[in-house]
């Protein structure tokens, strides 16, 4: 008891929401709504901020060891036999319902202490039940994040899942407090680590959580299989999917609060072999990137992609496969062109992220609501500027090309592998040649690339290989100043992977009266392409190696994310 009265002693020296304030991880606004709610629902502080999106578990608990004295359960402090909480809780006398009704563990560790576990290591009573059933042992009890927790409740878990079909049942499962809390800290955990998808891949025995931060996925947590049913219910509960429905696709979205953060979250559900697959995209709705001069753009793309978006009329595609940043870069291209003197229409599926002042419509393919259909209401709405989310097919494309060739600013992605193939690609969709020559003005390609870790980046030697590959950039590098080969190390600030944020890198191809001409004749793609190397052209792997000449990604990421393997 005096090691209780002792911890007691010391929650009282500093109020755990003040010491979050103080730390910088919640503000008052949050700290206020907590105390109120907590005048209204059971629980502490701390969790009811976790509840709340304030913060994350993983920011909480260790605050909470520092103020109550009680160490925080590491992965090398957890037990590597699971069958020593069964045989510990044998040993206690306490019955297994107990325990689980308490969410408690206890282990016996190699120098003999007992360690105990649970969602709340200050309730008294726990510490006089556990001092009664050992009343020779030194208890040592344990603050433990949720994850480890439910994994080693698994051990003593006796619930019959026998009824999984049930709906009912599903959905009281999703309802519980440990698969919220679960679901809401992997979130919170994600947007911590500034993840973009969050993945639930179940397999016969186990299902996995992997986080994708900077383009690569990362494995994260492994459960029991026996939980997925109530983890995979609650995603779909909240995200407005028919949590009946396994045999089908679903699409549903999330708006919600967590690490702090407002955030909009696309779900996506495939029925796999084992289950469901679900990818959640995480997209913060308060976005500091949404600028061009954050992209990435050297000073001479960026004067040029800025000079497009200003012309009165013309189509300006922005290339790349999913996931290469197409629409940040639309975003930003609106954001720079919304001084509110124009009138500018979205078409979008889904629309990712609102921006004031743009009139931004949501496409229902579902429904008939196409592309198509949407450019012909909008072109009746007087716009100046018109986004399409994707160009598609040939009705739609042939609606932006007539809005091009009658005054409007037409912006749009198309997934193609670089920027010289769009011309291409519109017609083969079936645009004519000439009226593709006439009405494309500008054609962007990019692609992601993984920013060095600034706290670890060390210098590397220069490449010896690459004398070929930089030829084409020399008056572009004379403006540059001396190379800084820059190479990854890893350190804790980017949990070693030595890179930590990404930028892009850009091609850019300019419809000049040489290339339109080029085009209406259908010049294959490599005439076309001397036709724009001519014009200043330079390539993804040669604006990539500008970056990496820079010291601000690796030579082998830009060979990685170009497709090319090592040179040297």
């Amino acid at each position: 008891m005096l090691a209780l009265a002792q911890t007691v002693a010391a929650t009282d020296a500093l109020p755990i929401g003040e010491l979050l304030r103080r730390e910088g991880l919640i503000t008052q606004a949050d700290l206020d709504k907590a105390l109120a709610l907590q005048g209204q629902m059971p629980g502490r502080l701390g969790a009811i901020l976790v509840r709340l999106g304030a913060l994350s578990e993983e920011a909480l608990l260790p605050c909470l060891s520092s103020q109550t004295g009680l160490a925080l359960a590491m992965h090398a402090d957890l037990p590597e036999r699971l069958d020593d909480i069964l045989e510990t809780v044998r040993l206690s006398g306490l019955p297994i319902e107990w325990c689980l009704d308490h969410a408690l563990v206890m282990w016996e560790a190699p120098d003999g202490v007992i360690h105990c576990a649970c969602r709340d290591p200050l309730v008294a009573h726990l510490h006089e039940t556990l001092n009664a059933a050992f009343p020779q042992r030194e208890i040592r009890w344990l603050f433990i994040r949720s994850a480890d927790l439910e994994r080693l409740l698994k051990v003593l878990e006796r619930t019959d899942f026998s009824d999984k079909s049930d709906i009912s049942h599903l959905r009281e499962l999703a309802e519980e407090a440990p698969v919220v809390e679960l679901v809401n800290n992997t979130l919170a955990q994600a947007i911590d680590e500034r993840a973009s998808d969050v993945h639930v891949e179940p397999e016969e025995s186990v299902f996995h959580i992997r986080f994708r931060i900077d383009g690569i996925l990362h494995a994260r947590a492994s459960y029991p299989r026996e939980r997925y049913d109530a983890i995979a219910s609650r995603i779909k509960l909240v995200s407005g999917m028919d949590i009946a429905e396994r045999r089908l696709p679903q699409d549903g979205r999330i708006s919600m609060r967590a690490a702090g953060e407002e955030v909009d979250i696309r779900v996506s559900a495939v029925p796999g072999v084992h289950g469901e697959s679900i990818v959640m995209r995480l997209l913060l709705k308060e976005r500091a990137d949404l600028a061009l001069d954050r992209l990435g753009l050297e000073a001479d793309h960026l004067e040029l992609f800025t000079q497009w978006i200003k012309e009165p009329h013309g189509i300006v595609l922005v290339t790349g496969p999913t996931g290469s940043g197409k629409s940040t870069t639309l975003y930003a291209a609106l954001s720079a062109m919304n001084d509110r003197s124009q009138k500018i229409i979205t078409v979008e599926d889904p629309v990712e992220y609102q921006l004031p002042g743009v009139t931004q419509i949501q496409a229902h393919a579902d429904i008939g609501y196409t592309f198509a259909r949407a450019l012909r209401s909008i072109l009746r709405q007087d716009p100046d500027v018109v986004m399409i989310g994707e160009i598609r097919d040939i009705e739609t494309a042939e609606i932006a090309v007539q809005a091009a060739l009658t005054g409007h600013l037409v912006l749009s992605t198309l997934h193609t592998n670089d920027a010289i193939s769009a011309f291409a690609r519109l017609i083969d969709l079936g645009v004519e040649p000439f009226l593709v020559a006439s009405s494309v003005r500008l054609v962007q390609a990019q692609r992601l690339v993984r920013r060095l870790c600034p706290h670890c980046a060390q210098p590397a030697p220069p490449p010896v290989s690459l004398d070929e590959l930089l030829q084409p950039l020399q008056a572009v590098l004379a403006g540059h100043g001396p190379a800084d080969w820059r190479e990854p190390r890893g350190c804790p600030q980017c949990r070693g992977t030595g890179y930590q944020g990404r930028m892009g890198i850009y091609e850019f191809v300019v419809a000049t009266p040489d290339l339109q001409q080029g085009i209406s004749q259908r010049l294959p793609e490599s005439e076309l392409l001397e036709i724009a190397r001519r014009a200043g052209y330079r390539s993804l792997r040669e604006d990539g190696l500008l970056k990496a000449w820079g010291g601000h990604t690796s030579i082998d990421e830009v060979l990685r994310v170009t497709g090319l393997g090592r040179t040297d």
